[in-house]
């Protein structure tokens, strides 16, 4: 038996395959969500893991790790043994982070192995029902008069509904006054009563109360209108030809993935994502499947970095920490 472990080891290195990646994976997988339950990252995570444990053979774990503007989760896994066992389910956060806080416990580029991107969400801009615009254009226009007057709700700073109305407003031109929650559920709660005038929300956080007359929904960020509320035209066709923007999610590993590893797990991933029943599922939240090369979500991410970092040169945000 010795002899054989010893030829099964040798033959992994000769042929450079760490001997971890022979078995991989040997044990269920840990995948993190950096945020609490219940949330769009959370569901898509809950919906994907068993899709993702049945192409890799052992269950996925998803494991909601909360806190810090999502930096917890993120620092768990860049400190996680670099084996395959350990994946964060991550967001636009973490781009966003570095121009948010002045102390984050990971480097995004070189901390992280991406895997692949799962999904893209569309924004919708809503506003109360008897809010004085009834157009994006009427919006705009209404901004720029009231200049900085205007407030808007998020579920945090650094959140999603945060970072998307920052960029919104630099690319219109306008300014507003940032009212940040603790979680997505009273923002919405305080914008049907009024007390905040406007959300950039996800779609499936915002489509209920469009539904029922409580919101007004004037623009949907996607490149194309969404099929959640196909009535809703798109930014881009209204006032801002070519603005297109996306809460993002994708699939990281720690750095240093054996190649093997990877493979193995990107394989896994993108079955998983493209699988018309999973694409359907993740569709009904307001998920618009991926399913990409590593590559390319690493593209992604250098690409939201850069363009995190050019909007910080432009808008004076909150810097925590």
């Amino acid at each position: 038996m010795r002899r054989l472990l010893a030829a099964v080891l040798g033959a992994a290195l000769l042929f450079g395959v760490a001997p971890a990646a022979i078995a991989f994976p040997d044990r269920p997988i840990r995948l993190i969500v950096p945020y609490g339950p219940g949330g769009i990252t959370d569901i898509t995570a809950r919906i994907i893991a068993p899709a993702l444990g049945d192409q890799l053979g052992q269950q996925v774990v998803v494991d909601n790790r909360p806190g810090g503007a999502a930096m917890l989760g993120f620092g768990m896994t860049a400190r996680a043994p670099a084996d395959g066992h350990t994946l964060v389910l991550a967001t636009t956060a973490l781009a966003a982070n570095p121009v948010l806080f002045r102390d984050i416990p990971y480097d995004a580029r070189r901390d992280f192995t991406p895997v692949s991107l799962v999904g893209l969400v569309p924004m919708v801009l809503v506003v109360p029902r008897n809010a004085p615009a009834n157009s994006i254009a009427e919006f705009v226009a209404l901004a720029k008069r009231r200049d900085g007057q205007m407030n808007y709700g998020s579920a945090g700073n650094g959140s999603g509904n945060h970072l998307t109305t920052e960029m919104f407003m630099h690319a219109a031109g306008i300014r507003a006054t940032h009212v940040p929650y603790r979680g997505g559920g009273q923002v919405m709660t305080d914008l049907v009563a009024g007390r905040v005038e406007f959300v950039f929300a996800v779609l499936p956080t915002a489509r209920p109360f469009i539904l029922d007359g409580s919101l007004r929904a004037l623009a949907v960020t996607g490149r194309t209108r969404s099929d959640a509320v196909p009535s809703v035209p798109t930014v881009a066709e209204t006032v801002l030809p070519g603005f297109a923007l996306y809460e993002w999610l994708g699939l990281l590993g720690p750095a240093g993935l054996p190649e093997p590893v990877l493979a193995r797990l990107h394989q896994a991933a993108v079955a998983a994502v493209r699988d018309p029943a999973i694409a359907e599922r993740l569709k009904g939240i307001g998920v618009e499947a991926q399913g990409s090369d590593p590559a390319t979500l690493a593209t992604h991410l250098d690409s939201e970095l850069r363009r995190w970092d050019d909007l910080a040169k432009h808008v004076r945000f909150e810097v925590a920490q």
